[in-house]
C-alpha cells in the first residue's frame, strides 16, 4: 500500500531524530544506513538504494510516496509519534 506525506513532513521527521538514528534504523532493520538516509531525501547511490519514494514537485516541498513504510515507521517509533 503507498502512503502519502509532503516532502517537508517526511524532513521534519528525519530533523527531529536524534543523533545516530539513521544508523539504529539500518541496523535494526538490517540496511544499509545510506539507504536509511536515501529515504528521507538523500542521493548517495553509491553507498545506498533507493528508499522506495517518488517525488512529486507541489507546495509543501512536494508530494513523496513512500512504497513501504517500515522506515518511516521505525523513524516514529524512535520519535513516538
Amino acid at each position: 500500500m503507498t502512503t502519502t506525506i509532503t516532502f517537508n513532513e517526511l524532513r521534519k521527521i528525519k530533523d527531529m531524530l536524534p543523533s545516530g538514528s539513521m544508523q539504529r534504523i539500518a541496523t535494526e532493520l538490517n540496511i544499509d544506513a545510506e539507504t536509511v538516509r536515501n529515504y528521507f531525501g538523500g542521493d548517495d547511490y553509491n553507498e545506498g538504494k533507493a528508499g522506495g519514494l517518488h517525488i512529486e514537485q507541489g507546495p509543501d516541498g512536494g508530494i513523496v510516496k513512500l512504497d513501504d513504510t517500515t522506515i518511516l515507521d521505525k523513524a516514529r517509533e524512535i520519535l513516538r509519534i
